[in-house]
């Protein structure tokens, strides 16, 4: 399992919402030696909040443990990252066997990228409240 800092900032009924405490690099010098924090700082997106089940009962202002479940990863990025590939390999072959001259393979192609990205979108509000990514909090 993945596991992860964070702090609740809101309850509401038996879930939790948590601000992850992001850390960048390795962290020993506190930022001042080679430069990885500042790097950090300009890559990195801001602090994420999530909804997590509290099992915990926590309170605002508790640092809890975050735990996502095995897998989860994996899933998301294979959803993410394939789906949108496929249908943009599949557009581009549907219309190239159909069509010959390179502009509507080119099209085809993109309509498809397209298509993937909506796929995606379905797939994440469709698989989100029956399996949510980040299980609970300890």
């Amino acid at each position: 399992m993945l596991e992860t800092r964070a702090t609740v900032v809101a309850i509401n009924n038996q879930r939790a919402s948590v601000l992850v405490n992001q850390v960048s690099g390795c962290e020993q010098c506190n930022g001042q030696g080679c430069g990885s924090s500042k790097v950090a700082q300009l890559f990195c997106s801001p602090a994420a909040v999530f909804e997590v089940i509290n099992q915990l009962n926590a309170k605002v202002g508790d640092e809890v443990l975050v735990v996502v479940q095995d897998g989860a990863l994996l899933r998301g990025i294979s959803v993410l990252y394939l789906l949108p590939i496929a249908t943009l390999v599949l557009g581009a072959s549907a219309a190239s066997y159909w069509l010959s001259d390179e502009f509507w393979v080119a099209l085809g192609a993109t309509l498809g990228l397209m298509l993937g990205f909506v796929g995606v979108k379905v797939v994440a509000r469709h698989l989100h409240p029956k399996q949510p990514y980040i299980q609970s909090i300890i």
